[in-house]
């Protein structure tokens, strides 16, 4: 008979490759064919790979919130650093002898309402000029810009002619950076993390003649490398189809020329022997519309499987390559990198570590994931179905809890600013902490963040076993009750402000 296979091993460390708006549906190894991702597929025929992951709070700093702190942001706080009742991930590995590592061109990571998260890293490395970070303060006119598609003055004006070269480009100076990290410290570390913190494929969909036209050879002008955040842009006349087949285009050709550089890491850990002790997590933080259901960017809409269903592969030494129907979201990421390490985490988490899956020995470790941003449909999703339930009436009541106000800067409006808690605010305390938190209510008529602006269009439910496009919504029918209150039950399981249910009409 043949020897059976030998037990997975514990690694020693752990990489984390955070890829920016990253499309499952439009990676090699989960079926798709429009773009070229061949390193990606490449990792996968070595990794398991994760059919049901879905994100948790977003966009870009709360789903960083829930994989770097392991507990759901987005029924608390749109938008924020960490707070002072939690710790990082890196804050307990630090105790426990790990050194940590962050490479990033994540300009959220060091801004207002995000610039924490990189503090208890070991060491960081920020490489500059992606999106919004203020990098330059004139632009190269060497470089003639790209259409604005009703978009204001962005910083990437004024970095961009910086860029002479495709290895110049944020995104490459990142996968490069965190080459060179593991080339000059493999082996020396007992034990280590490496968190790359990759903004790519995220826009500005911006990359060399290469890469801008392998998928729109026949486009003339300037490349179109901002998305309007719209529903409805094709209906709506905001994009021509031209237009838009240009835009998806340019995504393409980010995604390829990521997944190039990608490359040189695996290539990195390959030649270094790591793949016998460590464990790489290759993840997202959510999706990106690019014209399903004619959404673009992430504007106020249901989060679609475009966006929340999200790709999750994972190398561990031992374990056979695969695939599996675990269900599982971004909070899952932080349990699975503290039960790694050992580390003893002491703070409010609602993550389940995935070893148990990753190792053969359960085929499960969750029956339902919570998904939503702040204000916005709260998302139960389960094996089969999803359920987005809107507000009743009036976007109210709702509060926001946190000692360090802020939210997402936005570099065309430098006056705007969430609104400061005023008389009606009072402490409370968050779930699982004695810390006072401040918690300002918010009713009809109050300037709420943007991200909780309508409209909204009532409640979905969908059969996402027989209904994966999404396309016949199934709420009004007798099944939305079991729905409505299995999401109430998974609200007052994680101790959800009540607010939240009012908002619902889940009381």
């Amino acid at each position: 008979m043949p020897e059976p296979a030998p037990p997975p091993t514990q690694p020693k460390n752990a990489i984390v490759i955070l890829l920016d708006s990253l499309n499952r549906h439009m990676l090699g190894a989960y079926g798709g064919t429009e773009f070229l991702t061949p390193n990606l597929d490449r990792f996968a025929n070595r990794a398991l790979r994760f059919e049901k992951h879905y994100s948790g709070s977003l966009p870009c700093m709360p789903a960083r919130h829930d994989m770097l702190c392991g507990s759901l942001d987005f029924l608390w706080r749109p938008w924020g650093s960490v707070e002072i009742w939690e710790r990082t991930i890196t804050s307990y590995l630090r105790e426990a002898g790990v050194t940590t590592m962050l490479i990033s061109d994540h300009p959220h990571l060091f801004e207002t309402g995000g610039e924490n998260y990189h503090t208890e890293f070991t060491a960081w490395d920020y490489e500059r000029g992606h999106e919004g970070d203020p990098w330059k303060t004139r632009p190269d006119t060497s470089w003639l810009g790209a259409p604005p598609m009703g978009r204001a003055q962005m910083p990437y004006d004024n970095s961009r002619g910086y860029f002479r070269g495709e290895a110049d480009f944020p995104g490459p100076r990142t996968m490069a950076a965190a080459a060179r990290w593991l080339d000059d410290n493999a082996g020396y570390h007992d034990r280590f993390l490496l968190f790359v913190d990759e903004f790519d494929p995220h826009e500005p969909f911006d990359t060399p003649d290469e890469y801008a036209l392998m998928y729109d050879d026949s486009w003339q002008g300037p490349h179109l490398i901002w998305p309007p955040y719209v529903s409805g842009a094709i209906a709506a006349g905001v994009l021509t189809e031209r237009q838009a087949h240009q835009l998806r285009a340019c995504y393409g050709g980010k995604l390829t020329m990521i997944d190039a550089w990608f490359g040189r890491v695996l290539d990195t850990i390959e030649r270094n022997g790591m793949w016998d002790d460590t464990a790489v997590i290759v993840c997202t933080d959510h999706g990106h519309y690019l014209g399903e259901k004619d959404i673009w960017g992430k504007p106020n809409v249901p989060i679609y499987e475009t966006l929340g269903h999200i790709p999750l592969m994972v190398s561990w030494p031992g374990v056979e390559p695969g695939a599996t129907t675990a269900l599982s979201t971004n909070v899952d990421i932080f349990a699975t990198l503290a039960d790694l390490f050992g580390a003893d985490v002491k703070h409010r988490t609602h993550g389940k570590s995935l070893i148990p899956v990753i190792r053969g020995e359960v085929s499960s470790v969750r029956d339902h994931a919570l998904s939503g941003v702040w204000g916005r449909e709260v998302h139960l999703i389960d094996e089969t179905s999803k359920y987005a339930r809107a507000p009743i009436g009036d976007n109210a009541p709702i509060s926001m809890w946190s000692n360090r106000w802020s939210t997402m800067p936005i570099t065309s409006r430098p006056k705007l600013r969430l609104p400061l808690p005023d008389d009606r605010a009072f402490l409370d305390r968050m779930p699982g902490s004695k810390v006072p938190v401040i918690r300002q209510p918010f009713v009809q008529g109050d300037r709420l963040p943007f991200w909780a602006l309508g409209p909204f269009s009532g409640n979905h439910l969908y059969d996402l076993y027989n209904d994966p496009s999404e396309d016949e919504n199934r709420a009004g029918e007798h099944r939305e009750r079991e729905s409505a209150d299995r999401l109430r039950a998974a609200l007052i399981e994680i101790e959800a402000p009540d607010d939240q249910l009012a908002r619902l009409g889940l009381q």
